[in-house]
């Protein structure tokens, strides 16, 4: 039997949720979290990629199925830009259900308690708390928190039910996990162009045992009426990559969006939104484990202060997340700008003359030396004012990357 007051209540247990929960029951808070599945780590709707900064965080190198030292870069036409080192560790490949479990069983060893099978119908922010009915296994219980933390995802229905926007960018994402596909040991492939990604990439990344994870992401209006699966299908069938893919075997496929873009309102009255339902997905890649695990760490501490002595209005709120929340959103406009200049705004000649200019080895170099899967603006500011070519970028970019 559950209590029916709690300090926090998080809604969402993945990695986000999972870390919040780890940070908040270690400090001494009591801490619900809800998960609307039978399990956690299922459905699986990612790439698995986590970051030697995030992996360190959490220490479950348990789940890696594959570390990961590079990426092949193809474009349009062809044209190779390898990025990365044979033996120097870039990011890793994990077994997200294993990592995800993971991640809640470190929430639940600090203090934090777990109900399955469990969803928000409906929520009241007062001055007293948030008076919350939750079903869990279809039936209707009753519960107060001082704070309730939205962790659910790019569908947040914490966000939906208390109007806090939407993310500004919503992207959407294919994959299939296969075997038959024969890469380069340790590096990950991504292929671009509009006929396979119109404004982003396909990528494969091998996830150990012989398998890989076939996926591509793009946004609705640069579909034009195409489904990713489509695309994807396009990317089997490409005249220049179809040998590539001839021998490999479907085992699993999934479909899911990508929220990228900081939601107007992050916090209001004893309500607060983190990862994925804040809409901080990276633009350039879709990773959110990285973001979501930032997001709360940068706030924890007047976090457990405001929670101790209950001053957890909006006003309240949005003192304690202001400033870290805007420099993250910040960045994640400045990465959307540069994706823009360099892929997505671009025509297929145009994206081949950027490619011909990536794959030189002094612009290699750069890449090699600057290039941070979590922190790609420093490298796109690099690319415009280091290498000639990329110079008038920065014209059409105007205010964007000098102000914002």
């Amino acid at each position: 039997m559950l209590e029916p007051s709690w300090d926090v209540i998080i809604v969402g247990a993945g990695p986000t949720g999972g870390r919040t929960a780890t940070h908040l029951a270690s400090l001494g808070h009591s801490v619900l979290m809800l998960e609307e599945h039978s399990e956690i780590g299922r459905p699986f709707q990612c790439a698995g990629l986590v970051t030697p900064k995030a992996m360190h965080e959490v220490s479950l190198y348990d789940s890696v199925l594959q570390e990961i030292d590079g990426a092949r870069i193809h474009g349009p036409d062809g044209t190779l830009v390898p990025v990365g080192t044979d033996g120097k560790l870039r990011t890793y490949v994990v077994c997200r259900k294993q990592f995800d479990q993971g991640v809640v069983q470190q929430a639940m060893q600090a203090g934090a308690t777990l109900s399955l099978q469990s969803t928000p119908v409906n929520a009241v922010a007062t001055d007293a708390g948030v008076d919350v009915e939750v079903s869990i296994g279809g039936e209707i219980v009753n519960m107060r928190t001082k704070l309730l933390i939205g962790c659910d995802g790019a569908h947040s229905w914490t966000r939906r039910h208390f109007k806090m926007g939407r993310p500004n960018e919503m992207m959407i994402g294919f994959q299939t996990e296969v075997q038959g596909y024969e890469g380069k040991e340790r590096w990950l492939e991504m292929y671009s162009g509009s006929a396979i990604a119109p404004g982003f990439f396909a990528w494969v990344i091998p996830s150990g045992f012989g398998s890989h994870r076939i996926g591509v992401w793009s946004t609705p209006d640069r579909l034009g009426g195409k489904s990713v699966e489509q695309c994807y299908e396009d990317l089997l069938n490409h005249e220049m990559w179809s040998e590539r893919f001839s021998k490999i075997t479907e085992t699993a496929r999934y479909c899911g969006p990508i929220p990228s873009g900081m939601v107007k309102k992050t916090v209001a009255n004893r309500v607060m939104l983190l990862g994925d339902a804040a809409g901080m997905a990276k633009p350039t890649t879709g990773g959110g484990i990285g973001p979501g695990f930032r997001q709360i760490k940068g706030i924890l501490k007047p976090l457990s202060e405001a929670i101790n002595s209950d001053q957890l209005n909006e006003k309240q709120l949005h003192k304690i997340t202001n400033k870290h929340f805007t420099a993250m959103k910040k960045d994640q406009d400045k990465a959307r700008t540069l994706r823009n200049l360099l892929v997505s705004d671009t025509t297929d000649k145009e994206l081949n003359k950027h490619f011909t200019n990536f794959a030189r080895e002094d612009v290699l170099d750069l890449i090699n030396e600057i290039g941070d899967i979590e922190k790609p603006v420093p490298l796109g500011l690099a690319l415009i004012k280091k290498v000639p070519a990329f110079r008038r970028l920065a014209l059409r970019a105007g205010t964007k990357l000098m102000f914002r």
